[in-house]
């Protein structure tokens, strides 16, 4: 009777092997049905490289999908705030046929090396790309002094 039951656990083991490489397989050809297809194991956040150009910092940021409306920034201090929500809502007289393209909301801070000046910000967006110029204050700019 044991060799039997060992033969029903051994067909199980390997029906759940063939299931584990096909799930792997279809999950190839079509990852936008994988959880997390955006912005995948970041809790939702877009990816962002912040660059130290003396004078001033210039951070990038991709958010695909979002219009400046839909965008937020705050500086004070050598504190940056980047959020943003992104809602999906059919146009007015259409029903959702498929909808991939979640509401999503996101929250980045970031502490910088020097404080910024906020009134010398500037922000755009481009092909989904947030770029900000945060000039240093002047009390954050180092300067030379002159020996006499």
């Amino acid at each position: 009777m044991s060799t039997r039951w060992s033969e029903i656990d051994r067909m199980l083991k390997t029906i759940n092997l063939l299931r584990t490489g096909i799930d792997g397989l279809s999950s190839d050809f079509d990852r936008s049905y994988r959880w997390n297809a955006g912005w995948a194991g970041e809790a939702s956040t877009p990816k962002t490289n912040i660059y130290d150009l003396g004078g001033k910092f210039e951070v990038r940021a991709e958010v695909p999908g979002f219009s400046k409306e839909d965008l937020s920034v705050k500086v004070q201090g050598n504190y940056l705030e980047l959020s943003g929500t992104r809602k999906t809502e059919p146009p007015q007289g259409y029903s959702i046929h498929r909808n991939e393209r979640n509401t999503l909301s996101f929250t980045r801070s970031f502490t910088l090396p020097a404080d910024i000046d906020a009134e010398r910000v500037e922000a755009a967006l481009q092909n989904g790309i947030l770029r900000l110029s945060l000039a240093k204050s002047a009390a954050a700019t180092p300067r030379q002094i002159p020996i006499g």
